[in-house]
């Protein structure tokens, strides 16, 4: 769990295999996926942390839940990784110049229709974090090293209002409760690195 032992992974071509949240994408509609993307942004500290945030609770999709910077591809995006680079300085205001990104993670489908790409990438402090409050409630830290222990890991179930159950994974983290695309995702940071 070293910024050293990440670069070099992603260095590496190694078999893995992702996994999938059936469940989640079941709720879909149908239509077509949107394209969108994710920073998982790894701060250098002497203890790797995730940068993570928690959405404003006014927002359309995902209010109120634990999430990284990022958003939908937009026409004037250069590429997936441009989208996660001018969501993460849109929303938390880390600029371009402070992220070395590393590569990404296979793409993720998520129950209100997007395909997310997950974008890995290094934050060397010092920064400033200048969040945008009309999108982000709150900006925080996790450890990396607890969040790529499997026994943090919890399998959840839910009754949906249809009666279907709904298998999602989740990992609290004091007062802060990670799940959804954002936990999936890191399932499969999880997988790769132990590849």
């Amino acid at each position: 769990m070293t910024v050293a032992g990440l670069r070099q992974r992603f260095r590496q071509s190694l078999e893995w295999q992702p996994e999938i949240n059936v469940d989640e994408q079941s709720m879909h509609n149908g239509a077509a996926f949107r394209p969108a993307s994710v920073l998982i942004p790894v701060v250098n500290r002497a203890q790797p942390t995730l940068l993570l945030t928690q959405r404003a609770a006014n927002l359309q999709h995902h209010a109120g839940q634990i999430s990284f910077p990022g958003g939908r591809f937009e026409e004037s995006d250069a590429s997936l990784i441009d989208t996660a680079l001018r969501e993460t300085e849109e929303e938390v205001g880390l600029l371009r110049e402070q992220i070395e990104v590393l590569g990404i993670l296979p793409d993720y489908k998520t129950g209100t229709g997007y395909l997310v790409t997950p974008v890995v990438a290094i934050i060397e402090p010092p920064f400033e974090i200048r969040y945008d409050e009309g999108e982000v409630a709150a900006v925080f830290e996790v450890p990396l090293a607890f969040l790529m222990d499997g026994k943090h890991h919890e399998r959840r179930l839910v009754a949906m209002p249809d009666g279907r159950e709904r298998h999602f994974y989740a990992m609290p983290y004091e007062q802060h409760f990670i799940w959804g695309a954002t936990a999936g995702m890191l399932r499969n940071l999880y997988h790769f690195l132990r590849a």
